[in-house]
């Protein structure tokens, strides 16, 4: 069964409580830009992203969200730092969700204030804990920022969440290092039923962000734990919700989009599949039929190891075999493979 948590609205969105995984991202448009940011809302919004993210300024939050929000349907998070006057000017101005870290927004009577807020406009409060800004106490405790490290941090915060009478919030708890992340979810998770937002804090560029975020994700949503991620990488973050639609499609959690199952190759295949393969990536990235569609060297991986696919392609000598369900439909010749394989998945 995994982990149960319950349900939190976030605008539109509702994770936890059995609800899919939504994936999540944040506009890195400069601040003083609100028209950028909106531009960048509408990509993230139209690339499958479900719930946006933005820093708020010391100055400008309220303009900032209203743009922003006028762009896309998309429930918007406001990431607050230090200030908990911002976090309150976001609640009224319209954000869906406030990202704080209780620890570093000051004492008890701000969060308080911070809590009022949200409770009187409904909005959950997202627990934001990650190596980097853990209380001195915990810091000076551990020594460095273990995964026990921010276990201790989350429990604490949710602990002074609770102690104001406010339950509706979600947790992340975010290292850039891969076992550490997993370690402090999993210490955690017993513990609350709260949803957890997933993240590897500082991933890296795309290459190595998506690698990373794939190890600690398949390792935490095997057990059940996540519900809504985020993939930070260095980058445009249209590239973060691809790659974490990727994520969720390859460990089989995606329906809404094809799955794509392609052989590495050897000796035996002497057609360009490398080529044929990125092409029909490329041409299916937006699209959102739930299809198993295979891209196979020769004849041993083809209609017979992807016999279970809803459409393939096989290669042979300067041709290729396009099959369903393991039936041959016809030879096609090598250069026109690509338009026949997604002519058939237009049909289907």
């Amino acid at each position: 069964m995994g982990r149960q948590s319950k349900s939190v609205k976030i605008g539109s969105v509702t994770i936890g409580g059995g609800n899919p995984i939504a994936i999540q991202s944040m506009l890195c448009a400069p601040l003083d830009d609100p028209e950028a940011n909106a531009r960048q809302t509408k990509a993230l919004y139209e690339a499958g992203c479900q719930i946006g993210r933005v820093a708020i300024p010391a100055e400008g939050g309220a303009r900032l969200i209203q743009a922003i929000k006028e762009a896309s349907p998309m429930p918007l998070v406001a990431d607050i730092q230090f200030d908990y006057r911002l976090a309150i000017e976001a609640a009224y101005a319209g954000a869906d969700k406030i990202r704080i870290n209780p620890g570093n927004i000051g004492d008890q009577e701000k969060v308080r204030q911070v809590v009022a807020a949200c409770r009187e406009k409904d909005l959950p409060i997202r627990i934001g804990v990650n190596s980097g800004s853990l209380e001195k106490e915990v810091l000076a405790k551990y020594q460095r920022p273990t995964a026990e490290a921010l276990a201790e941090s989350a429990l604490l915060n949710i602990r002074l969440l609770e102690q104001l009478d406010f339950d509706n919030y979600v947790v992340a708890i975010k290292s850039s290092d891969v076992f550490t992340t997993v370690a402090a979810y999993r210490l955690v998770a017993d513990k609350v039923d709260c949803p957890f937002h997933l993240g590897v804090t500082e991933a890296g560029t795309q290459r190595m962000g998506l690698i990373k975020s794939a190890a600690a994700f398949g390792a935490l949503l095997a057990d059940g734990i996540g519900d809504t991620i985020r993939v930070s990488l260095t980058d445009d973050p249209v590239q973060e919700v691809y790659a974490a639609r990727d994520i969720l499609r390859g460990l089989g959690l995606e329906k809404n989009g094809p799955r794509l199952v392609s052989c590495p190759t050897c000796g035996r295949c002497h057609v360009d599949l490398f080529r044929i393969a990125r092409e029909v990536e490329d041409a299916l990235r937006d699209c959102k039929k739930d299809l198993k569609i295979a891209i196979m060297g020769c004849a041993v991986n083809g209609p017979g190891e992807a016999r279970d696919a809803d459409i393939g392609i096989a290669g042979g000598k300067g041709e290729t075999l396009l099959f369903r369900k393991g039936e041959i439909l016809r030879k096609v010749p090598e250069e026109e493979a690509v338009a026949a394989l997604l002519a058939e998945v237009e049909r289907l």
